[in-house]
């Protein structure tokens, strides 16, 4: 599991959903919760939270692919790489943070990924879960 630290920066709802802001780092991330300020008290404006999301669930893409509708759009640094027959399991710095993402060995080869790349982690917005 992928965690971050942040900052809940925004909070809009509607009913008992809402969508989340949280500044990591100067960075936005945003997360779908079926909350709201009136459920779960962490969801305040200010509030520290973690920012958690599994490694199956980090997309990656090569910079520059600028018209997706991903919100959570990571730059990374590639730290390493094992790679196996079926899958292959990426490491990558984030301002400072470890991020993992598995995908697909033929996946790692087509980015032909390699240890000081800069790469995208892309995370859809219901993919990422908050903690207090």
């Amino acid at each position: 599991m992928n965690e971050l630290r942040g900052t809940i920066s925004e909070v809009r709802s509607q009913n008992h959903m809402s969508l989340v802001t949280i500044d990591v780092q100067g960075n936005a991330m945003r997360s779908i919760v079926l909350d709201s300020p009136a459920t779960a008290d962490y969801l305040q404006e200010g509030n520290k939270v973690s920012v958690l999301f599994k490694e199956t669930e980090v997309i990656l893409a090569i910079p520059g692919a600028h018209h997706i509708s991903l919100q959570n759009q990571l730059l990374c640094t590639v730290t390493g790489i094992e790679k196996g027959k079926l899958l292959g399991k990426v490491f990558m710095n984030f301002e400072g943070n470890s991020i993992t993402s598995i995908v697909t060995a033929r996946a790692v080869d087509q980015l032909e990924l390699a240890s000081g790349n800069e790469i995208m982690a892309l995370i859809k917005t219901n993919e990422v879960m908050l903690a207090p």
